[in-house]
């Protein structure tokens, strides 16, 4: 139990120094001193409330998702009814009332028509219910109504994928660590650490960035576009900007509403220049499948005009002179180098499911986060003092080892959260704190059993063999307990409760690491050297 190999001091004090060496460069940065720029200086980030920054909360549009699903049913319904066999006719669809309806006009193949659009609903969840509900009425007319339980999964699944979307484009802005959550049915929290300016973030979280390609009714009347008259089965889209406008010669176009490709069929966008008069522009690229749609769009419509539609207004319409084929594209506009680069970074992370809007927006300043590390390094520096008087004062040399362990615990502390790249809030600064109490209990636990043990008449050596050996399970005991709870509030807490989680995790096994086994080394080799008589302890 006592024994130490070269081997096994060699691995242990290596491990410790490596991992406590992570955590200078952090230090070096509190104390604002300069860290050799040869070195690796892997440093822990530091949360809103430690470093400033920006919050926000973002709100969805609920209403949106249910008429998303509206138009997706419907051209779903379309599709299967025309590639049935025979072929369903049937009359225009409805979508009036937050239901879609139509009319067979074969009322002999409404069984087969059914047969056809169950496949297009699906369970909603573990609720037992369907996500639509079918009906037919006058023995010929189909009535599809999303359930409230269809209705309540879309939404959810909409605001995981807002979720993902939102994360994918803050991190390519560069910003370290933000904290990104749901609150409720329909809001999202983002905390951007360092961010003192939210203007960009705010305008890249607001832009939907739903791209879509669709032809444009060359027929329409354009008096009856400008007075808002809707040709059936088109839409009309607004211009993004006065200047496409003129040149198209109204404030709004009319589309098909139905067919097109979507942009979630992108592999790629990026700011390049345009050859011709080197304006800035948006480059994309198709996947396979995409980039084939787009090939026969183009090649069918030779000649024809199609809109480029960004978040429902028309970027441009230009004439299809020949077939583009390759799978790429480039989107013009009235772009800067700056928004030409933000909307590719919006369209290479996706398109968000559903608009969102910022409700409430709060900016802390880095003078209230430095005020707050100083008043966490205050507590902890005076908590430590207490704890290191009390084991000193308690347990003389062994408390001295305590101490020295104690030390070594919080350097490793800092240099693991630095090596993962994890964020320190306020709560974690609390962790830490409560790391430093915990941390020696193990140590108060072992020596306390050294105790009873030479109370009971044992030698030195096999006092201290067994205050270790018989205090391990208890001290391995209590940590699984608080290791279990660690990960319970670090998988079901929000940002500043998963800060504290993280710390105390780490710290669980950094303490167990430097108050059992580090400890155990240095009274091992202090026995063999000294071999005491006496155990003063």
């Amino acid at each position: 139990m006592l024994e130490f190999p070269t081997w096994k001091r060699l691995w242990f004090w290596g491990l410790t120094l490596v991992i406590a060496a992570a955590a200078l460069p952090s230090l070096f940065a509190v104390s604002n001193l300069p860290w050799p720029r040869v070195l690796p200086d892997p440093q822990v980030s530091l949360g809103l409330d430690l470093a400033g920054g920006s919050h926000i909360l973002l709100e969805a549009n609920e209403k949106q998702v249910g008429q998303q699903r509206l138009e997706n049913m419907e051209e779903s319904v379309r599709g299967r009814l025309k590639l049935a066999e025979p072929r369903i006719e049937i009359g225009d669809i409805s979508s009036s009332g937050g239901s879609l309806s139509f009319m067979l006009k074969d009322p002999s193949r409404v069984d087969a028509a059914r047969e056809q659009i169950l496949p297009l609903t699906s369970g909603a969840g573990l609720t037992g219910q369907r996500d639509w509900d079918i009906r037919v009425e006058d023995g010929s007319r189909f009535v599809l109504t999303p359930t409230k339980e269809g209705l309540g999964q879309a939404i959810s699944n909409a605001m995981d994928t807002a979720v993902e979307v939102v994360r994918k484009r803050i991190d390519a802005l560069g910003t370290r660590e933000p904290t990104i959550i749901r609150q409720g049915a329909n809001r999202i929290v983002v905390q951007v650490p360092g961010l003192s300016d939210p203007t960009a973030l705010k305008n890249l979280l607001g832009q939907t960035a739903k791209l879509e390609f669709k032809l444009v009714d060359e027929a329409a009347s354009p008096s009856d576009v400008a007075q808002g008259i809707t040709p059936p089965g088109d839409e009309i889209v607004p211009y993004a900007d006065q200047k496409a406008a003129e040149a198209g010669g109204a404030p709004a176009i009319a589309v098909k509403r139905l067919g097109g490709i979507k942009g979630d069929q992108l592999t790629d966008a990026k700011q390049s220049f345009d050859n011709r008069n080197n304006t800035p522009v948006v480059s994309i690229t198709f996947n396979q499948e995409g980039g084939s749609r787009f090939a026969k769009l183009t090649s069918e419509n030779v000649d024809k005009r199609f809109a480029i539609i960004l978040d429902g207004k028309v970027l441009s319409a230009p004439k299809i002179n020949e077939p583009i084929m390759g799978g790429s594209a480039q989107i013009s506009g009235s772009f800067s180098v700056q928004s030409a680069t933000q909307l590719a970074i919006a369209l290479r992370s996706g398109a968000l499911p559903v608009d969102l809007t910022v409700v409430e927006e709060r900016t802390v300043g880095p003078d209230l986060g430095a005020d707050s590390i100083k008043k966490g390094l205050i507590a902890m520096s005076i908590g430590s003092s207490l704890v290191v008087l009390l084991m000193i004062a308690t347990y003389g040399r062994f408390g001295i080892y305590a101490t020295i362990a104690l030390v070594f615990n919080i350097l490793m502390i800092l240099g693991v959260m630095a090596a993962m790249g994890t964020t320190l809030t306020l709560p974690g600064i609390a962790g830490f704190v409560l790391t430093i109490g915990a941390a020696v209990d193990a140590n108060v636990l072992i020596y306390e059993r050294m105790r009873e043990e030479r109370k009971k008449g044992r030698r030195v050596v096999a006092a201290v063999e067994n205050g270790y050996k018989e205090a391990s399970r208890a001290i391995y005991d209590a940590n699984m307990t608080n290791f279990i709870a660690g990960v319970l509030l670090f998988a079901f807490g929000s940002g500043p409760v998963r800060g504290f989680a993280v710390v105390l995790i780490i710290g669980l096994f950094t303490s167990v690491f430097t108050g059992v086994s580090l400890t155990r080394m240095w009274v091992a080799s202090w026995l063999r050297k000294a071999r005491p008589a006496e155990l003063n302890v």
